[in-house]
């Protein structure tokens, strides 16, 4: 599958809390400034074109506050024992440290493989 982005999509260690979900275990796999995706054992409470707020934890070493994005389901796929869904930002009012951790990441992406953690960006096209 070709992917069409604008936007550079970075790898993240981060976790994530969704409103109105119970599942605990959800993972930020991927953050650009207009989309990310998560990952989770679970997805019973989440719907299609359905507006959620998420709260981002960045991993300790980001050095960076926990931050809040408002975001509109898109995708849905099951990858093994895992759920993947993908989501459109539509509003970050803690735009600042959105802000700072995409910087982070861009920073961690530039560094290669000698990164702990081997962060990269996820291609992507024009």
């Amino acid at each position: 599958m070709t992917e069409h982005r604008k936007e550079t999509r970075y790898q993240t260690q981060a976790k994530a809390r969704i409103e109105g979900v119970k599942e605990e275990k959800i993972l930020l796999n991927d953050l650009s400034k207009t989309g990310c995706r998560i990952e989770c054992p679970s997805i019973e409470e989440l719907e299609l074109n359905t507006r959620y707020k998420m709260e981002i934890i960045p991993e300790d070493a980001a050095k960076i506050e926990c931050f809040s994005l408002l975001v509109e389901s898109k995708w849905m796929k099951v990858g093994g024992v895992l759920y993947q869904v993908g989501f459109a930002i539509i509003e970050s009012p803690k735009g600042e440290q959105f802000q700072h951790y995409e910087k982070h990441l861009s920073w961690l992406s530039s560094q290669g493989s000698s990164t702990k953690g081997h962060l990269h960006e996820v291609p992507h096209m024009e």
